[in-house]
């Protein structure tokens, strides 16, 4: 038993050594793009972080949380269900630490994804690419329920502590950066958790701020790493209450911002990091005067073919 506790503790004292490395991201003045001078917009950089996305601050809190209430060790592991940023921030943390992580991934998933998690040595277990994510996540927990000696299903999707990453966090680093003068903050809807937490928070600090989330204009789109909720597995960690206004988004304006943010603001953005600036354009029109926040989840690069294709 002194053996077990010692390598707990020791697990757990690698993943505390990791926390200076979540978080802490800059925000980015992307105010040029309109122009009001009444109205500032700004951008925290979400690939400033390591595993280089937002999805680093969910999974970090998922893990330490599992860890700290006995649910992992060194030899029963996590599995998840992911196809992106999420399956990535996982199998950075769980290389760090010595934790086994296995994900379920569509089989459409990018061939750099993919390779990363290889490399990073992850276990990976394919699901079919009609299925996308809603499929992997019955895979997860499937094998979770055959196998509880090996898997602790941590389901993003459903756990509190992706919402409550943001909540303690990416919230609080908002509201000091822009020394408490944030009026609107926008983001977009995957596993909701970004958006949920961080407009929990900011609500709590100022009743008055704006909340607009965004979701793809169609359950066809190409904004990774968002959901169309109308046609997807909702999260349970999704509220619907939290959001002043929802803003659904084209996949088609998304790229022509990617094209404009290079140019403009010399940031090589991702997809759903186009579509955050495109929302808070939108919201941007909508007033007179104000501070918007939105969210960079991730950088072109985690997209190599991105570019080729838009630009």
């Amino acid at each position: 038993m002194t053996e077990t506790v010692t390598h707990k503790e020791t697990i757990i004292q690698k993943a505390q050594r990791l926390a200076p490395h979540i978080g802490n991201t800059p925000i980015f003045d992307v105010s040029s793009l309109q122009n009001n001078p009444d109205i500032q917009i700004f951008a925290k950089l979400e690939w400033n972080q390591l595993s280089n996305s937002v999805k680093a601050r969910a999974a970090y809190r998922i893990i330490t949380s599992a860890l700290e209430s006995g649910f992992i060790n060194t030899s029963k592991g996590i599995i998840d269900a992911s196809s992106g940023n999420t399956a990535v921030a996982y199998a950075t943390i769980g290389a760090n630490i010595g934790l086994p992580v296995t994900l379920c991934v569509p089989e459409n998933a990018s061939c750099q994804k993919k390779s990363a998690l290889k490399a990073l040595g992850a276990n990976i277990i394919y699901t079919s690419k009609f299925g996308t994510t809603d499929e992997a996540q019955l895979k997860a927990k499937e094998l979770s329920q055959l196998h509880p000696d090996l898997y602790y299903y941590t389901d993003q999707y459903a756990n509190e502590n992706n919402w409550l990453a943001h909540y303690h966090t990416t919230a609080l680093e908002i509201w000091e950066q822009t020394q408490s003068q944030i009026t609107h903050y926008v983001a977009g809807l995957g596993t909701t958790g970004t958006f949920t937490g961080t407009a929990r928070r900011l609500k709590e600090l100022n009743p008055f701020i704006s909340l607009t989330s965004l979701q793809p204009d169609s359950a066809m789109h190409g904004l990774e790493g968002w959901k169309h909720l109308e046609s997807a597995l909702v999260p349970k960690i999704y509220d619907d209450k939290v959001a002043d206004q929802n803003l659904f988004i084209d996949t088609m304006e998304a790229f022509d911002m990617i094209k404009l943010a290079a140019q403009k603001l010399g940031l090589l953005l991702s997809p759903s990091s186009a579509a955050n600036l495109v929302g808070a354009l939108k919201v941007a029109e909508t007033i007179s005067s104000g501070v918007i926040v939105t969210i960079l989840p991730d950088h072109a690069s985690n997209y190599p073919d991105i570019l080729d294709h838009i630009l």
